[in-house]
């Protein structure tokens, strides 16, 4: 065939690959055959001089591929799919290394060489994703991401929709387990928001995995994608090139008996919020699952973002910004989940006011900056003694405790240790006063009633100290 007339008729940036055939089935070296004028210039006129989309910036026919761009396993994939199967594919993602959306083609070509197959690989881009283009996908793939749409979206309980949907995922690769990760690489910690698999073998559980040296090994993985937009392992060929990018993460696996092995990263806004980790898939089924988990990681991300920013806003919303405790609205929507019978109110509950002593006088000397001051070490100093309990910032400088489940004597001996403490003036003061109901009774009379002990030892106090009193 003659393939330079081919790549003359294409209008599109076309290239012709050519793939080597191994006699045990895979492939050896992938080349770039020759390219048309439109391939062969975004090579040499790229206007990014610091751009990954060309290695080197002069076109030799019949070169590696990796002499001009990354080495990328699913573009090998794909190449020799097309090549070698005589598959034709497409697709519609967006690789790590660039900020553009990349619209790809895949037609095998004729070969006249049994040792070696051909294809044509064409691209279209655009800035940003394109909705019809992301949705141009089988009727088979299109359903399996309605099914996970309408389950991230339709369910009220969050957690409940991200179990089914990373089951289905497990299910649709026929796969030995299938995990979801959430990542803060700021913090450089991870947690597991869902797992399904069918046996624990040689991984066992994966939140004994969870340490810090396991966030280790996810550091790499940005790195090991190597700007692709996710990582499939099919074979030993496949762990071979692992080996050679992460020899950390390459031992791990082969020590966990892991052969095979798919990696998608949450990405929303460019912030990578975690990832999808399938182990021990159907590796027949590769390309199924590759178009059908590009589009559904796509709304997981989103459904996580979504997620995380209503959870912040819930925070915002219930905790006091200054202290770390929570606020005075997060105080009254309890009580009044108590009152309504929206919330059993437990049998057993000590109620404690303390009052912060000396804001004022902080305020007045150092401004509201020492004030301030006054008031985070104060929280600091009641979430030390009430470890077990919820602490509320009523007011200004009243803090108000629910203690469930402590014993009365021990919320007693708490409250005396404040009183001690409060007499010396290098400590922070309170006064305090505190109620213990131990047959379920309103909440309401006990509040009101530690509130009025509490006003009574505040006034014990400034009779003790008087030369501390507020002016």
């Amino acid at each position: 065939m003659d393939f330079k007339q081919y790549l003359d008729s294409c209008d599109s940036v076309t290239c012709i690959m050519s793939v080597e055939k191994k006699p045990d089935g895979g492939y050896g070296d992938i080349r770039i055959l020759d390219g048309n004028k439109a391939y062969i210039e975004s090579i040499e006129n790229n206007p990014d001089a610091n751009s990954d989309v060309a290695k080197e910036k002069v076109f030799v026919p019949n070169s590696l591929y990796t002499k001009y761009f990354p080495h990328d396993l699913n573009f090998e994939d794909f190449c020799y799919r097309s090549a070698v199967k005589k598959e034709v594919l497409h697709t519609y993602v967006h690789p790590g290394r660039f900020d553009i959306w990349f619209n790809l083609f895949f037609m095998p070509l004729q070969s006249d060489d049994e040792n070696m197959g051909y294809c044509s690989y064409t691209y279209t881009v655009t800035v940003n994703a394109d909705s019809e283009l992301m949705s141009n996908i089988s009727l088979e793939t299109a359903s399996a991401v309605l099914q996970s749409c309408i389950k991230l979206y339709g369910a009220t309980d969050f957690k409940k929709s991200i179990d089914e949907v990373v089951l289905d995922i497990r299910d649709l690769c026929k796969a030995n387990r299938c995990c979801l990760l959430l990542t803060d690489f700021e913090a450089e910690t991870c947690r597991l928001l869902s797992d399904s698999h069918i046996k624990e073998g040689e991984m066992g559980p994966i939140e004994n995995l969870l340490d810090d040296s396991f966030f280790k090994i996810v550091k790499t993985w940005p790195a090991t994608i190597d700007g692709s937009d996710f990582l499939m392992i099919k074979n030993q060929q496949d762990m071979e090139v692992l080996r050679s990018r992460n020899q950390l993460w390459y031992e791990s696996l082969k020590g966990f008996d892991v052969r095979t092995l798919v990696l998608f990263p949450l990405v929303y806004n460019g912030d990578t919020k975690g990832y999808i980790w399938v182990t021990d898939f159907d590796v027949d089924n590769s390309l199924k699952i590759r178009e059908t988990l590009e589009l559904t990681t796509y709304f997981i991300a989103y459904a996580i973002a979504n997620y995380q920013l209503l959870n912040r806003l819930e925070i915002m919303s219930s905790v006091d910004l200054l202290t770390g405790v929570y606020n005075r609205n997060a105080m009254n929507n309890r009580v009044d989940r108590y009152t309504s019978g929206k919330m059993p109110l437990p049998k057993k509950y000590g109620i404690v006011f303390a009052d912060l002593n000396g804001l004022k006088q902080a305020n007045d000397s150092g401004g509201h900056s020492a004030g301030d001051k006054l008031l985070k070490g104060a929280a600091e100093v009641l979430r030390q003694l009430f470890y077990d309990s919820d602490i509320y910032r009523a007011g200004g400088d009243e803090f108000m405790i629910i203690a469930e489940n402590v014993p009365e004597e021990e919320i007693e001996k708490r409250m005396e240790k404040i009183r001690l403490d409060s007499e010396s003036p290098d400590n922070i003061s309170f006064a305090v006063g505190g109620y213990y109901e131990s047959e379920g009774g309103d909440i309401r009379f006990a509040m009101r009633t530690a509130d009025e002990r509490m006003y009574a030892d505040k006034e014990r106090y400034y009779k003790k100290f008087p030369e501390r009193k507020r002016k």
